[in-house]
Formats: C-alpha cells, structure tokens, sequence
C-alpha cells in the first residue's frame, strides 16, 4: 500500500469512527477584555543590612553572625505573623583578591528582612535595631488583599469580555453567539511591580522610619473564541 493510499485510509477510517467530519470553523471570533482594579498598597517590606571586612574569614563570619543574632533578637520581641514576619535575607562570606589572585582579606554581608501589614510595628522595630543598617524599603499586596480585588477584576473582565462579544456579534450582522473557549489570566503578587526605596544611612535609635505606600493594580485578562450566530 502507498503512503497516499495509506493516509486515504486512516481519513475514511476516522470518517467512520465518528460518524462524519467536523466542519472547519466559520464565523469564528477572537478577542479578549481586561478589568483593572487599583487598591492601596498594604504589606511592607524593609531589608536590614551589615556589611563586615577583616583577614581572617572566621572573625568576619563571627561579626556578621552577633550582628544578625542582635537584630534578631531585638524584633522577635515584637513580631507578630501577618503583622510582622521575620526572616533572615542574604548571609554572604567571600574573598578579596588582588591583581595575582592572591587573597589579602575577606568581605561579608548579612541582610535581615521584615515584612507585614502592620506599617508602624514594622518602622519602629527597624528603628530599634542598632547592629544593622536600613538596605530597602518597598511595598506590595498581602494575598488576602490581592485576592479580595481578584474577585472584583474578574467579574468587571468577564462582564466586558460579554459585552465586546454582543457588540461584535451585532456589528458583523449576527443576531448572538455562543461560547467556544476561554481562558482567565491575573497577574500574581509575586510578579507585581513594587515601589523600592533604597536608603543608605541607619535610622536613629528607636525611632519609626517614615513610609508612604502607593496603589497597585490588579489585572484579570479573559481571552478566547466565540461561535457568532
């Protein structure tokens, strides 16, 4: 059997199997319709830093440990999960080099970061702290915040996503239609902008480091095809 007698075959068998061949698509449409919902910023992130230098890389690993257990110390005292959320951030040991490649000294750093809901227990913790510096500053959305404003972006996406599809319909000479596909997309708040601040000098002793948040916007896409009838 030849290969074009072959795939003449395995067409009619198909044919058979399902009783007839399906129709290519006519009077399909394709389009898509966003909702977008502003909501303020409200979960906060700073970063804490220290930096150390010396010749001997256990000494330098030393100082940047008692500088990190310091700090910890000093903010468990008021952390609070939701409100403030503790964890520590970059630890990094490694060597100095001259033009030879010989080493003639070790640099490290140590990052701590806080993070919550709770702006004012966050601010003066990091107020408090006297062994590390302020590193960043930057702002975004909790997941109970973003999936509140989910909710809403979507049924504004949905409800124009409809709307597009009737005015469509009407403006090709079609009296409706009917749903084939579709697909809902929203942006996630691991991948969402967030304002950062970089701040070079520490904060005084116990004293809140000001903050203002901004607004945010939560994006739901729906995408797909319609049967116009």
């Amino acid at each position: 059997m030849t290969r074009t007698t072959l795939l003449a075959a395995c067409l009619l068998a198909a044919t058979t199997a399902f009783g007839q061949t399906l129709p290519p698509p006519q009077n399909v449409l394709q389009l898509q319709a966003s909702g977008t919902v502003e909501v303020q910023q409200d979960l906060l992130t700073m970063t804490l830093t220290t930096a150390r230098d010396g010749s001997d890389p256990g000494t330098v690993q030393s100082q940047l440990k008692t500088a990190l257990d310091a700090a910890l110390s000093e903010v468990r005292k008021t952390a609070q999960a939701g409100q403030l959320d503790v964890r520590t951030g970059n630890f990094a040991l490694y060597p100095r080099r001259n033009r030879d490649g010989h080493i003639t000294g070790w640099s490290g750093s140590a990052e701590l970061v806080l993070e919550g809901r709770d702006f004012a227990r966050i601010t003066q913790a990091a107020g408090r702290v006297q062994t590390m510096t302020l590193g960043g500053v930057s702002f975004g959305l909790s997941r109970e915040q973003h999936a509140r404003v989910e909710g809403e972006a979507q049924s504004m996406a949905i409800e124009r996503f409809k709307s597009k599809a009737n005015e469509l319909a009407r403006g090709f000479g079609f009296g409706g239609y009917t749903l084939r596909e579709v697909a809902v997309n929203a942006n996630e708040p691991g991948f969402m902008p967030r304002m950062r601040m970089a701040v070079a000098s520490a904060a005084a002793p116990e004293a809140a480091v000001p903050v203002e948040p901004g607004k945010a916007s939560v994006v739901v896409t729906v995408s797909g095809s319609v049967q116009l009838h």
